[in-house]
């Protein structure tokens, strides 16, 4: 059994890494895959189990097929993009609020026309730093609360993220939480073209179960915050009480993932099992101590059913997220066993467990916490195995730490591309304190009005910081590598369960030779005379990493997304950690732009970079970092592993008086026989210099061309397409953005130009490689598209 249920996740997730879903025919032979494969695996022979086990991963595949079918049918539809629509419904979830910026989900109840829109919708609602005065004003203004009903102006769009190698996939995680559409609030009162007035407006709310679970989860968090003010304990503790992860900084959130304790910072499977295990112990406890009660039905049983109730109040505590919901299953089937009295097979209980979790979530193995959590409870049984003898406590612990330790570490390369090598110490501290002793704090004060709870824990959590802090200072704290093919790290598993084999097995030792392949496996990169010139999808703003033999330059940084978040965190530093550069030559911002700046520190302060060129004044805070700095200025050149890099633009000594987007610098890349033109925000102008600069020779000849401003009609001239020549043309925009670009007339001079227009909010990230001979241009939703991707133009 335990095998099929094996089969049947691997087909789950074999379904996931599809680019496209099977036609919808080949869903009516689900039932007959289970019939074949429970037939067969109740015959005896290898024929029989082979053909059981296929039939049961054409089942999962199947499965997992249909609820994806079924989900992406629940998308806006395409003519509802971008109008201006009125809406109803019901505010989901806890409500986000960062700077006056509300973030919540909604399910829409009633929409103009009966259109049909999906079932949950994620907004945001830019209320402005005077939000507190607005609501003693004006009620219209009023910020949104759990299972409220609201009125809403709305103007939304489909599912749609970035796209980038080594970056996250939000398109992946809205579909995964059932999200069908996003979007923002219209401003409070809009007056439409008939004259009416469309006003966000609470209309009273909804008392379901899990609503006024929801506001049991907001007014818990407002007493953190309220008690703690802006500790950093105060987001931690709300994390691992009610669930909300979005208080905890971006800054902490690093620290935990460079130490190895991420798991550690929410409600997960560890926190859930706890929690449940330690009510089961106390109920079966007392249990005991009362006769009638132990005659009526066994402590076993008693013990099991409250284990199912603790789980179950801390999931929905926790706002049933995904990883709990994840662990409710286990515990439930983990109990089932308790109380049938089967519980003889922990592999048993585990798959079953398994399967329970792939039924109802099929897309749990997208999540890197499904693989880590089954994974590290499959270790502790794999490492218990013959424990007969008495061992003492510590001796345990300190055994399933290493084997979980050791067990892991291919899925966290594979999966981060990072290995946490100070993560063992870390969490031999960090576990206990956190499982045993905070958790249950943060939930006594949830529970018990003694503010005394919340400020024990918060000087526990932030006597917890300053030791990870320390324990981040030392040396080797992280080890980056690019991710290995799957092949390697299921090679690099095999050594785990050889090395971590009971007693008896041969040079156990030997398994560690099984982990080369992972961690030798060399990085991809351009080979002498190659440059790979990557256009990074940041939306609305411009970000190219350049890529030479033992090379690299970064050419702008990307926009800001706000307070504590940018492209540099966001798309640069995982795309670099993905392509394994861990320094940059060259740093080079073509001028002050937020869009072309945005994510500057972020890179400066995680990647060493050498030298940094750009059109800034010297006094900029995006120059604070960096050993040497230096303005960039027409005939600048350099070469690096056989190309050639030259400034094109600003002429030495430019006026200041010049407008910041002609400042940019211009630089021009080039092979042995193929060339890319970088041309920042450049307008008429500034072309119409670099035109009359050239003059008849092919100075600014080129096979690509990055088009001036994002495809503004202030840029790209017929002359300097003309002189260029260019036979692509990449765009970096963003998806539906609200200046337009690229211009209409900007697209019909490259079409009439013969160059093919290549727009990054199309198709993701893009990457020219430029060869001695050849060059190609590849696409990241292309290269990469799964099915639920919004599909890139053929």
């Amino acid at each position: 059994m335990s095998w099929a249920v094996l089969a049947f996740v691997l087909g789950v997730a074999l379904l996931q890494q599809q680019a496209e879903l099977p036609a919808a025919h080949w869903l009516w032979t689900l039932p007959a895959w289970v019939a074949l494969s429970a037939c067969a695996l109740r015959q005896a022979g290898r024929i029989a189990w082979l053909i059981g086990l296929s039939g049961a991963l054409a089942a999962g595949f199947l499965w997992a097929a249909g609820q994806a079918r079924l989900r992406l049918d629940d998308r806006l539809a395409a003519e509802l993009e971008g109008r201006d629509l009125t809406i109803v419904g019901v505010v989901a979830g806890l409500p986000s609020v960062t700077d006056g910026v509300v973030r919540f989900e909604f399910e829409p109840e009633a929409a103009p026309d009966g259109a049909p829109l999906p079932k949950r919708i994620r907004l945001v609602w830019y209320r402005g730093a005077q939000a507190a005065q607005d609501v003693a004003a004006d009620p219209w203004a009023r910020a949104p609360h759990p299972g409220e009903r609201w009125r809403l102006a709305v103007r939304l769009k489909r599912p749609h993220g970035l796209v980038n190698p080594g970056g996250f996939d939000y398109e992946r995680w809205l579909f995964e939480h059932g999200i069908g559409a996003t979007g923002y609030v219209r401003a409070a009162r809009s007056r439409t073209p008939g004259g009416a007035i469309n006003a966000s407006l609470r209309l009273g709310q909804r008392d379901r179960l899990l609503d006024r679970i929801a506001r049991v989860r907001a007014a818990l968090r407002e007493r953190f915050f309220r008690v703690l003010g802006e500790r950093p304990a105060a987001g931690i503790l709300a994390a691992l009480a009610v669930g909300d992860q979005r208080a905890i900084s971006n800054e902490e959130w690093r620290l935990f993932q460079r130490t190895g304790v991420t798991h550690l910072m929410s409600i997960s499977g560890l926190h859930v099992t706890l929690v449940s295990g330690l009510v089961a112990w106390l109920v079966a406890l007392g249990w005991r101590r009362v006769p009638g009660a132990a005659l009526m039905l066994p402590a076993r049983k008693a013990a099991a059913l409250a284990a199912i109730a603790a789980a179950l109040g801390y999931t929905l505590l926790a706002g049933f997220a995904v990883p709990a919901q994840r662990t409710f299953f286990m515990v439930s089937v983990v109990a089932a066993a308790l109380w049938s009295g089967r519980i003889a097979s922990p592999s048993r209980t585990l798959a079953l467990a398994l399967l329970a979790v792939v039924l109802l979530d099929p897309w749990a193995p997208l999540a890197p916490g499904f693989w880590l959590s089954f994974g590290a409870v499959a270790l502790i049984f794999y490492v218990s195995t013959g424990w007969s003898a008495p061992t003492p406590r510590l001796v345990q612990w300190v055994r399933i730490q290493w084997a979980i330790t050791l067990g892991l570490a291919p899925a966290a390369l594979l999966l981060f591309a990072q290995v946490s090598l100070i993560g063992p110490l870390a969490n031999a501290l960090a576990i206990p304190l956190v499982s045993v002793v905070i958790t249950p704090i943060a939930l006594s004060a949830a529970l018990l009005p003694f503010d005394a709870l919340l400020q024990l824990g918060a000087w526990l959590t932030e006597w917890l910081l300053q030791f990870l802090e320390w324990c981040d200072t030392t040396a080797l704290a992280l080890w980056q590598h690019a991710a290995p093919p799957l092949w390697t790290v299921l090679v690099a598993l095999g050594g785990v369960a050889w090395l971590l084999a009971p007693r008896g097995v041969p040079w156990r030792a030997g398994g560690l030779a099984l982990f080369a392949p992972a961690i030798a496996w060399p990085t991809p990169g351009p080979a002498f005379g190659e440059a790979w010139v990557t256009t990074l999808d940041v939306g609305q703003g411009l970000a190219v990493v350049v890529r030479t033999r033992h090379h690299a330059l970064l050419y702008d940084a990307g926009p800001a997304y706000g307070a504590e978040a940018d492209s540099g965190g966001r798309v640069i530093l995982p795309f670099l950690r993905d392509a394994g550069v861990a320094q940059l030559d060259v740093v080079m911002l073509t001028h002050a732009d937020r869009d072309h700046i945005g994510g500057a520190l972020s890179v400066l302060q995680s990647v060493p970079a050498a030298s940094i060129l750009s059109s800034l004044g010297a006094s900029h805070p995006a120059l604070v970092l960096g050993t040497s700095r230096l303005p960039c200025a027409r005939g600048q050149h350099w070469a690096w592993d056989g190309i050639e890099f030259e400034v094109l633009h600003p002429p030495p000594h430019a006026s200041v008086r010049a407008r910041a987007n002609d400042r940019s610098c211009v630089l021009k890349v080039a092979g042995a026989t193929h060339a890319v033109l970088l041309t920042g925000d450049i307008e008429r102008r500034t072309e119409t210099e670099l035109v009359a600069a050239a003059g008849h020779d092919d100075a600014l000849r080129a096979d690509v061309l990055l088009v001036p401003h994002h495809g503004s009609r202030t840029s790209s001239s017929a002359a300097f397409i003309a002189a260029v020549a260019p036979r692509w043309a990449i765009v970096p925009v963003g998806y539906r953005n609200r200046f337009g670009h690229p211009h209409p007339a900007v697209v019909a001079r490259y079409g009439l130009a013969g160059a093919q227009l290549l727009r990054s909010d199309a198709l993701g990230a893009i990457e020219v490689r430029l060869a001695p001979v050849a060059l190609t241009v590849r696409a990241a939703r292309r290269d990469m598209r799964r099915y639920w991707h919004a599909a890139p133009p053929r």
